[in-house]
């Protein structure tokens, strides 16, 4: 077998497809989380705390000199990060809570089976007579 023909065996298999695209909404879908938190979350919490916007947030370690940027540990970009995943985690988590109780509902009535057909039910009866005859 030739080397394109798997990998376009490969390319083209249901996964494959579903998993691009799951990766594709997955960078959008962060991209509006990321602004949520960024844009509504952080503000009111930057108040409650005295004004204080997180993504400037910064221990400077080393000032600027001349023409050679100061050095900085942006702890602030951190914890905006931070809320981002948590943020992300949880809606997630819920969204594959609601998907599993889904699923348990399909699982939890299966359809009630067939009544036995006229035949099947005398031959049980003929079964049971010729059982009670030994």
């Amino acid at each position: 077998m030739s080397m394109m023909k798997e990998f376009k065996e490969f390319a083209v298999k249901g996964n494959v497809v579903d998993m691009a695209v799951g990766i594709i909404i997955g960078v959008a879908f962060g991209k509006i989380v990321s602004s949520f938190v960024g844009d509504v979350v952080m503000p009111p919490i930057g108040v409650m705390l005295g004004g204080v916007d997180f993504s400037s947030l910064a221990i400077t370690v080393k000032e600027a000199v001349d023409d050679k940027p100061a050095v900085l540990i942006s702890y602030g970009k951190f914890i905006q990060t931070v809320f981002d995943f948590i943020i992300i985690a949880l809606v997630v988590f819920m969204a594959i809570k609601g998907i599993n109780s889904l699923k348990k509902e399909e699982a939890a009535a299966p359809p009630a089976p067939a009544a036995p057909s006229n035949e099947e039910v005398l031959l049980s009866e003929i079964r049971d007579l010729l059982k009670e005859k030994k």
